[in-house]
């Protein structure tokens, strides 16, 4: 299906705008920032705030994402048993994306656990 030449044009302009906004706030990060003494921010209560946070959620994340993985690997298998030749394979994809994610969860919170460790 081919596209008319306004979509294409409503869809630049759309692209476009997304993108100014987007480098208009890089610039106004980065140009407003003021320059603070880093034992003020290092025991504000955000910065610490967001260390617990971090940490808290990348502990629960290790721990849940293995359990909520294994559950829904059970469900695919039950329903994979139930299907026919054609759905056998949309759930084995879908088993096959559940041990995916849930690899790529723990590692991904293990390895913002560790890198947030290095700031202690």
């Amino acid at each position: 299906m081919l596209e008319s030449p306004i979509n294409k044009s409503k869809a630049k302009e759309k692209y476009i705008k997304i993108i100014k906004g987007v480098l208009a706030t890089i610039y106004i990060f980065f140009a407003c920032t003021m320059p603070v003494h880093a034992q003020k921010v290092k025991d504000s209560k955000l910065v610490t705030g967001t260390e617990k946070l971090i940490n808290d959620i990348t502990i629960k994340l290790i721990i849940l994402a293995p359990i909520i993985s294994g559950l829904l690997i059970i469900y695919f298998c039950i329903r994979r048993s139930a299907a026919d030749e054609m759905d056998v394979k949309k759930w084995n994809n879908r088993i096959t994306t559940a041990i995916v994610s849930c690899i790529g969860a723990v590692l991904g919170s293990a390895l913002i656990n560790l890198i947030v460790g290095y700031y202690k």
